[in-house]
């Protein structure tokens, strides 16, 4: 017996695993009965409360930067953005206008964004995103921000979008971007903005272009990624000489002879204690043109100068712009705009485009503006706006720039804005000639007494006359009224209905008036609470609604009378013929039933009081 054992173990191999123990069955162990004294002993909750410990909250922070775990380096070196829109429909917004909700469509370019890229591209990676135009959402703009990483962020603002504008700041911020604001509601409110929106570092006022280039110098130089010579040059990362010291130094010193370089002054002061630019307060200080926080306080620096030569500007950077996305009605094709001057002489008290350029006239050349006009013809531009606070402000820039186009036939049409008392009919005749095709007209009142209080201050025979004379020679009038300027009554709104359907209109607008922050209008306002309380900055909006509360006419019956003007003269049978000629092709039929639709549906929208 025991042999036999033994044999068979011989044969059994010697590292045979030992059977796994049975489990027990969860189920069958829970149907056993159990003392109250066992269940008490299994509920963990019967032990005691131990003495309150001090806390010891973990520290992530020392142990991701002890593994040298940052954010992801930059891709450029600056993001230019026109931000996604509040509501996800087609916003207008510029340097020299406000922002507003677009009834008529229209997209515009961003010229500005286009104008500082060339001003930055020859030293800095330069990335341009519009994303009105691309009809991109907060979700995809978050995505591509995310993607593009920028060391730099600049943000157009405006009164309406100011809240929309600043959540974009915040998603710049929030991935280590420094952010930069510039327009016409940060260049007034710059204090404003800054304490209620902390995730904006800095605002360029007025002309934001010279004061960009030498903040970026600046925090580049001093953050050590440029070096600068014992002569005061500037070298790039990549050994080359960087333009501050070319034609951008003659432009600031051309602007303000007095001007020294932010970069070039030394301090013992400690930086500012940000991992993202370390600069002084001496330095920021010296940076003319520019806002920024100083600890608690905000800092507004001495304004810059105005850009003396408009010439000395490099030809804005079209290519970095979605001008196949641009859109205006009664055109067809792609279009963009050039800007020919910035100023207006006119004097009217209600107009932003006061506050950025004011009352001096700049005039580029119309042998600086071919250039322009050559290099977009090569990008397959058909169609230009001339874009200024007042394009016939000058006659002899717009004869000298007719003729030229005449001359050397470059077969551009365009556009332009004018007022009924800046032209001549001969002068009218020679832009249909050019290529001008419509003129956008600012009418605003057919009340004289309004139009005096308001500055705006033309006799009123001027405007039937002045777009009698455009119509002779083929061009198209739109015209701009505004509903709501100081002295207005039910009255005088009937009078400017009445004298509108009179004139030979191709397209009338009729705006509310908006008090935006800056202007003449704004601080009237303010002198004699017609603010209605309560308002927001979001709410001065020319389209979307009123502000104001006037003795004899309240904020809903300007609304009404807005819309009801609008109705009066859109719905006859020439306006509406009009708009049906306008669809002058199957790509802008879409476009064009979203305008009527749309039209039509603000119009009635609000029922008669």
């Amino acid at each position: 017996m025991s042999e036999h054992k033994s044999n068979t173990e011989s044969k059994m191999p010697a590292s045979a695993p030992a059977a796994p123990p049975q489990r027990k069955d969860p189920f069958q162990e829970a149907l056993k009965p159990l003392s109250k004294e066992e269940q008490l002993k299994l509920n963990l909750g019967t032990r005691g409360v131990r003495n309150l410990p001090p806390p010891r909250f973990p520290d992530a922070d020392l142990a991701v930067r002890a593994k040298g775990i940052r954010r992801p380096a930059y891709k450029v070196d600056i993001l230019l953005v026109n931000p996604p829109t509040p509501d996800g429909a087609i916003w207008i917004r510029s340097q020299h206008r406000v922002g507003r909700r677009s009834r008529e469509n229209m997209i515009w370019p961003q010229m500005e964004l286009a104008q500082m890229a060339a001003m930055l591209d020859k030293d800095y990676t330069v990335a341009v995103i519009d994303a009105n135009a691309e009809r991109m959402s907060w979700p995809e703009f978050e995505t591509k921000l995310k993607e593009l990483r920028p060391r730099f962020y600049l943000t157009q603002v405006t009164a309406p979008t100011l809240t929309n504008d600043m959540y974009g700041a915040f998603l710049a911020r929030s991935l280590g971007a420094i952010t930069m604001g510039f327009g016409t509601h940060v260049t007034p409110m710059p204090r404003e903005t800054l304490e209620n929106f902390p995730a904006l570092d800095f605002v360029l006022r007025g002309e934001p272009e010279l004061t960009l280039r030498e903040l970026m110098d600046t925090i580049m130089v001093v953050n050590g990624l440029w070096k600068k010579t014992e002569d005061g040059k500037l070298i790039k990362q990549d050994g080359t000489p960087a333009d501050a010291d070319g034609h951008m130094a003659h432009m600031m010193r051309d602007a303000d002879p007095t001007w020294m370089p932010a970069w070039s002054l030394e301090s013992l002061e400690e930086p500012i204690a940000d991992d993202r630019m370390k600069i002084t307060y001496t330095q920021l200080a010296a940076i003319k043109g520019l806002a920024w926080r100083r600890g608690s306080e905000i800092v507004v620096n001495f304004d810059r100068p105005f850009i003396r030569n408009l010439d000395d500007l490099p030809i804005p950077r079209h290519d970095l712009l979605p001008y196949d996305k641009y859109r205006i009605p009664m055109i067809k094709g792609p279009y963009t705009f050039i800007v020919t001057s910035r100023g207006c002489t006119a004097g009217c008290k209600y107009c932003i485009k006061h506050v950025s350029y004011q009352y001096s006239i700049r005039l580029r050349t119309p042998e600086n503006i071919m250039q322009e006009l050559w290099t977009l013809k090569k990008l397959g531009v058909k169609h230009v706006h001339m874009y200024a606070d007042l394009f016939t402000v000058n006659r002899d820039q717009v004869v000298g720039l007719c003729k030229l186009m005449i001359e050397q036939k470059i077969g551009l049409t365009w556009t332009c804005n004018s007022r009924v008392d800046y032209v001549d009919e001969e002068m009218l005749e020679l832009m249909a000639k050019a290529g001008c095709n419509l003129i956008s007209w600012g009418i605003e009142s057919a009340n004289e007494q309004i139009l005096k209080k308001a500055a705006k201050g033309y006799r009123m025979e001027q405007a039937p006359r002045a777009l009698t004379w455009a119509r002779k020679h083929g061009i198209k009038n739109w015209g701009y009224f505004i509903i709501g300027l100081p002295g207005e009554t039910v009255e005088t709104i009937r009078e400017t209905i009445d004298f509108a359907k009179k004139l030979p209109l191709d397209v009338a607008l009729f705006h509310v008036a908006a008090p935006y922050p800056g202007t003449p209008f704004f601080f009237e306002v303010l002198e004699h609470n017609w603010f209605r309380p309560g308002t927001q900055w979001e709410q001065v909006d020319m389209d979307k609604g009123t502000v104001l509360d006037y003795p004899g006419l309240t904020a809903e019956e300007l609304e009404y009378w807005q819309k009801r003007a609008f109705r009066e003269w859109a719905f006859r049978p020439g306006p509406i013929l009009t708009f049906l000629k306008s669809i002058n092709g199957p790509e802008v039929i879409k476009s064009a039933l979203e305008i009527g639709i749309g039209s039509v549906k603000w119009a009635l929208g609000k029922k008669e009081a």
